[in-house]
């Protein structure tokens, strides 16, 4: 299987990258080959490529610098994955595309289901959003894969983020009331090699979820972060209004995944054996 991969030094990318091999041939377009800021360029790159499947793993992700940089995000995130879900309609290729839980209000406390009522609270989640619409009405064999709080040893993540802080700091006070699924970058990668393995076998596109199991706040997170590293850290609690944004997030960000498994026998990650993967790999490169 040969796949054309947008995006190359992210989380996902990475990780995409890495599983190369074996009957599986993967290119992958770092923004030298594939600015996203130019959606004609992206869409040429499928229109002359030589692939079975196209996965775009990139995207405008700095959800802060997004509530001033909206038009770029807007391109990057909406206009690009369309023309992108255009060119491979012509072509016939299947598109995988990777989404967020920030479609949502994030409000509530059931599990967002891929039907449910979209209302995106910030910029990057309305830039995410239009860049689904765009892909659904592009009229080709695609599928959306949204998901949430990913991590890996990669790039930049709440997990790396608290390890550098805890190298300095022996407290610190972490979000307690935005509840959501951490997900390995690493079986994400996996999960979009199986969905475009499917698609190219003729099974059927839409919109899915997947995310970690089991739910949790980002200060537990934090606590299962020190705890596997050996860090004595002391990790308070705080509501999300006490630690101001310029974006506004989500408080709910669970996922329901039941779709996913249900039609392509794909079950949730255990985000604590990605998180031991993870810290190993960190201490492995240290």
């Amino acid at each position: 299987m040969k796949l054309l991969v947008f995006g190359h030094s992210g989380q996902v990318a990475t990780e995409l990258r890495a599983l190369a091999g074996r009957g599986l041939t993967i290119k992958a377009l770092g923004r030298d080959a594939a600015d996203l800021s130019h959606p004609a360029a992206c869409a040429a790159q499928i229109a002359a490529t030589d692939t079975d499947a196209v996965i775009n793993a990139a995207a405008y992700t700095a959800v802060d610098r997004a509530e001033e940089d909206e038009a770029v995000a807007m391109t990057v995130n909406g206009a690009t994955p369309t023309a992108m879900a255009q060119a491979a309609a012509v072509r016939g290729l299947p598109f995988v595309h990777l989404s967020t839980d920030y479609v949502f209000a994030g409000t509530g406390t059931l599990p967002h289901t891929p039907t449910d009522r979209t209302a995106p609270q910030n910029v990057y989640g309305r830039s995410k959003l239009a860049g689904e619409a765009g892909i659904l009405a592009a009229g080709g064999q695609s599928l959306i894969l949204r998901t949430s709080w990913v991590f890996s040893a990669h790039g930049s993540n709440f997990v790396k983020t608290m390890l550098r802080l805890s190298e300095t700091r022996h407290a610190l006070s972490v979000v307690d009331d935005q509840i959501g699924g951490p997900t390995p970058a690493s079986d994400i990668a996996k999960t979009l090699i199986v969905l475009a393995q499917a698609l190219i076998s003729g099974q059927g596109g839409g919109v899915y979820h997947y995310a970690g199991t089991p739910v949790v706040s980002w200060k537990c997170f934090a606590r299962e972060t020190f705890a596997r590293t050996r860090r004595t850290v002391e990790v308070r609690g705080i509501a999300t209004k006490d630690f101001p944004t310029p974006a506004k997030r989500p408080l709910n960000s669970r996922l329901d995944c039941a779709s996913l498994q249900a039609d392509f026998g794909i079950t949730q990650p255990d985000w604590k054996a990605g998180l031991s993967r993870v810290i190993t790999d960190l201490e492995t490169s240290a």
